[in-house]
């Protein structure tokens, strides 16, 4: 089994809230990723999915370390990367690269599609001769012609600018790249050929991903392990197959069917955060909070009422550690 690349050990970002808006259930603070752990394995695919405001990009931002973490670890090809400074994750920044959701946003407006292939490398100390070789060559890859060098990112489709992107992160040779909603905004075509395009780059490239997005059915076609998440908490973690054939969370269920999930309102940190939206809801969901069971076949889920396990899983669970995933979240340099 390949080692991990990644992993995420209790990790915590909490924001202040707004001034006026001071929730005293949390502390005045907002829980953005809430005691989060997660594994990800060289050459493999993680999907995190969940609705807005479940966290996600929160998450993606933080395993860059664009953003700091509040609590937790982030381990990275073994080497703990928390609190790196500049100088340090300057050593793992080509190894870790990430797609926004809007990649208009991230691009410089008055650069043309060549020049922002381009500097990248040429701030590594490429030669310009090789550069332009290496900015056709990552336009190939992601199957954008050569035409669009010298075009504007405003002048590009939504898709266009999605696959730019990409080719932007492909250019150090990561080992991981993470990816924000892969797919918003795009038609259904354009859907399947940037997962399709995802997959097939992954094995050649020696890829690994993580798959923020809010369609469960589309990451199932790529993903290797799905995990779930609703404000800020995991609430179910499982292999894709094994996620999309049997469901145990009631939030999960409703993804897979494809219904509209309206946010939960600011509720006790110590319940269930999706008590006040759930069907199978009982008192016990409004005043504690499920621990993250594990069930058969590798899965997790955090539900005091859930789908699709017998009574003999459900024992189980019980006699299960509450952190399932502690018994191995011990750091890289500890391990035997």
């Amino acid at each position: 089994m390949p080692a991990p690349l990644l992993e995420v050990e209790h990790l915590q970002v909490y924001f202040p809230v707004a001034r006026g808006r001071r929730d005293d259930r949390t502390g005045g603070l907002v829980l953005a990723v809430d005691d989060v752990s997660l594994r990800l394995r060289e050459g493999e695919t993680l999907g995190i999915v969940g609705e807005s405001g479940a966290g996600k990009t929160t998450l993606a931002r933080c395993i860059v370390r664009l953003l700091e973490p509040t609590g937790g670890v982030l381990w990275f090809g073994r080497r703990d990367i928390t609190t790196a400074g500049p100088r340090a994750l300057r050593a793992v920044r080509d190894d870790m690269q990430i797609v926004f959701q809007d990649p208009l946003s991230s691009f410089n407006p008055r650069r043309r599609v060549g020049q922002i292939l381009g500097m990248p490398l040429r701030l590594r100390g490429w030669p310009r001769r090789e550069t332009e070789r290496r900015v056709r060559e990552l336009l190939a890859m992601v199957g954008v012609h050569p035409q669009y060098l010298d075009r504007f990112p405003h002048q590009l489709s939504a898709g266009q600018r999605r696959r730019v992107a990409l080719a932007r992160a492909l250019a150090p040779e990561p080992r991981l790249i993470v990816v924000d909603e892969p797919a918003a905004g795009l038609d259904s075509a354009a859907r399947a050929q940037m997962i399709d395009l995802l997959a097939h780059l992954r094995d050649p490239l020696g890829l690994s991903y993580i798959v923020m997005t809010r369609d469960l059915v589309m990451v199932g076609r790529i993903a290797d392990e799905i995990a779930v998440m609703h404000r800020g908490k995991l609430v179910e973690l499982a292999p894709a197959e094994e996620l999309q054939r049997r469901p145990i969370h009631p939030y999960t269920h409703g993804l897979l069917a494809r219904r509209g999930v309206t946010p939960a309102s600011a509720t006790d940190p110590r319940a269930c955060r999706y008590h006040t939206r759930c069907p199978r809801a009982t008192g016990l969901c409004a005043t504690e909070e499920p621990p993250l069971a594990e069930y058969a076949n590798g899965h997790l889920a955090a539900c005091h009422h859930p789908f699709n396990v017998t009574p003999g899983e459900i024992l189980e669970a019980t006699r299960s550690p509450l952190s399932p995933l502690s018994a191995t979240n011990l750091g890289p340099a500890d391990r035997g």
